[in-house]
């Protein structure tokens, strides 16, 4: 029995378009998004709006329409408001300079063979590796505790004693403690740019005469942008929401000096038990971010361009 052969409109009916195809296998991952970063944060919006403090259970109800910016209007005029943003943004920006000079000058070094650069490496990676606690816990017992700590104990050698980093200079301490954690990082993403720049292109700017900083500016740094880019976005996302470190080591203090806006949600939320006034923080803390992020792109994009130029 002779089988007709199908149109190509039945064709099109019967098997789907590639674009359909692929959305159908994006379909979970944008789901699984959707739960895990959307709903959460339309159920922040929701408590903002709310008196809900984990003393009292029956305070969920909706604050009413009269009052319903009440938790945002107190945190406005909070005078710790502006310094815990000013705490956030210094340590944000600190780190993220840091570590992307000395991201870049670590991948430089191991991108060139020296005798023991497999150790190396495996050194300068490591401080990566640790949970965020136990570094923390390492730099506060080990590193600069002021009766035996390393720190210490070398600056007693010049008649320096009972110097404790944490208390004399708390913010300075906490951007060390972060900037050696996070360096690794940045190290891994720009070793990763430069070696994966042609050997051809680096021998002939050589073999043209190109000094060292000319093959920085014009050959190397064009090629790292967009490594650049990558990392310093994604570090400024993490360091925004920095909290192990400077809750095991200063818990805030002394006084503000160190709270930025993630410990400042613990303290609403599990020391004084206001969940409405965290989830209002919360949201101020999503509105810095995106505000940090949008600065970090245009000046990257803006450095872009005039590389290229």
């Amino acid at each position: 029995m002779a089988t007709r052969a199908m149109t190509p409109t039945q064709v099109a009916t019967t098997k789907p378009p590639k674009q359909e195809r692929r959305k159908f296998l994006s379909a979970p991952g944008i789901a699984f998004l959707i739960i895990v970063t959307q709903i959460p944060f339309v159920l922040a919006i929701w408590f903002s709006f709310t008196n809900w403090n984990l003393l009292r259970p029956d305070s969920q109800g909706f604050l009413g329409w009269d009052r319903m910016w009440r938790n945002y209007e107190r945190i406005l005029s909070s005078p710790d408001f502006l310094t815990v943003i000013l705490n956030t943004i210094v340590l944000t920006v600190s780190v993220v300079l840091i570590t992307f000079v000395l991201g870049l000058g670590f991948a430089l070094l191991l991108n060139r063979p020296f005798p023991g650069r497999a150790l190396a490496r495996t050194l300068l990676i490591s401080p990566f590796l640790m949970m965020p606690v136990a570094a923390a816990v390492l730099w506060k017992n080990i590193m600069l505790d002021p009766s035996f700590g390393l720190m210490s104990f070398y600056l007693s050698l010049f008649g320096i004693r009972n110097f404790y980093a944490l208390e004399a200079f708390p913010m300075a301490s906490v951007i060390a403690i972060v900037s050696w954690q996070w360096t690794p990082f940045v190290m891994l993403i720009l070793l990763a740019g430069l070696q994966s720049l042609p050997d051809s292109t680096v021998e002939a700017a050589r073999i043209d005469g190109a000094s060292g900083w000319a093959m920085f500016r014009h050959i190397i740094l064009p090629h790292l942008t967009r490594f650049i880019e990558i990392a310093l976005l994604l570090e400024t996302i993490f360091i925004l929401s920095e909290f192990g470190v400077i809750f095991v080591t200063t818990s805030g203090g002394p006084g503000l000096q160190t709270t930025n806006l993630p410990y400042q949600i613990f303290l609403e939320a599990f020391s004084r038990q206001n969940v409405g006034r965290a989830s209002a923080y919360g949201i101020f803390a999503v509105i810095l971010a995106n505000i940090v992020i949008l600065l970090f792109l245009r000046v990257l994009r803006n450095n872009k361009k005039e590389v290229a130029l």
